[in-house]
């Protein structure tokens, strides 16, 4: 409606100043999250994304800082993403700032075009499990496992008994079968960009500048610059935030949970940090 009034006004009195909405998409993929861990998810970006584009501006500019973490999280986030730019009819402009690896580098191919610091870290396609096994520590602290099933498979995996090898390759087929999503996502979105190099799709990454050459990025920059380059020099940033209520921001009924619930969610986002630092750190941040 904006930029149809703008039009209606005499040349002399239109305005030359273009607003661009701006999401930063920021931290691990994951389902769930709260106070004591925040993530990305579908259910906490929904809003955002939605919200940028109902913004009256030729495009809808991402900022995307992530290691990765859940495929689904990961392809509802794209999808969302896709849906709305193809209604709305906007072009979706990725920038990456550290990291867009494994699933953020599945958020980023959303982009129309994707721009990164040649420093900036991108790829890592391919998808991975991670635990623990504990069973020799059962038997020295001399504690019994006891696990009731019904249904000879209900238990697979478990960490406190010794691995099997028809259980890790079930799990295979299944990694296997969501690396192949992710392949066909990013051949379907990068297309003819994409060079053919035999190490594209086997889960390594790398600095921007070889992703340029790789055809991950389309080219080397930073969104202020890009975005005054692409709409003018009085192109205006406006990052899209989430609303709070009133009262929340005084912290007035914000909160009912007890103290032992919360002394719990403190301790799960311990553990969840710990995990999240090991995202980060696979790529040397």
């Amino acid at each position: 409606m904006k930029r149809l009034f703008n039009r209606l006004l005499p040349k002399s009195w239109r305005s030359t100043v273009v607003t661009i909405p701006v999401i930063r998409l920021h931290g691990t993929i994951m389902a769930g999250g709260g106070q004591f861990r925040p993530s990305l998810s579908l259910a906490s970006t929904a809003g955002l994304i939605e919200k940028a584009f109902a913004f009256d501006a030729p495009a809808v500019a991402i900022s995307i800082n992530s290691p990765g973490g859940s495929p689904v999280q990961s392809r509802l986030i794209f999808k969302r993403i896709r849906d709305l730019a193809v209604e709305k009819n906007k072009r979706v402009l990725v920038f990456v700032e550290d990291v867009a690896a494994s699933g953020g580098y599945m958020i980023a191919v959303a982009g129309d075009e994707i721009f990164a610091d040649p420093s900036s870290i991108v790829g890592s396609i391919g998808v991975v499990s991670a635990s623990f096994g504990f069973p020799e520590l059962m038997k020295k602290i001399g504690v019994e496992r006891r696990v009731h099933t019904a249904g000879q498979n209900k238990a697979v995996l478990d960490p406190f008994k010794p691995e099997k090898k028809e259980d890790v390759e079930r799990l295979k087929v299944l990694q296997l079968e969501v690396h192949e999503t992710f392949i066909d996502l990013v051949k379907e979105r990068r297309g003819s960009k994409l060079k053919d190099d035999p190490d594209l799709f086997t889960g390594l990454f790398w600095t921007a500048k070889k992703g340029l050459e790789l055809g991950l990025v389309d080219a080397l920059g930073d969104m202020r610059g890009v975005l005054k380059t692409r709409f003018g020099a009085k192109t205006q940033l406006r990052l899209i935030i989430a609303p709070r209520g009133f009262l929340s921001r005084f912290g007035l009924f914000g909160s009912r949970s007890s103290v032992p619930e919360i002394a719990a969610a403190a301790a799960g986002g311990v553990i969840d940090a710990a995990e999240e630092r090991a995202l980060w750190a696979r790529f040397g941040l």
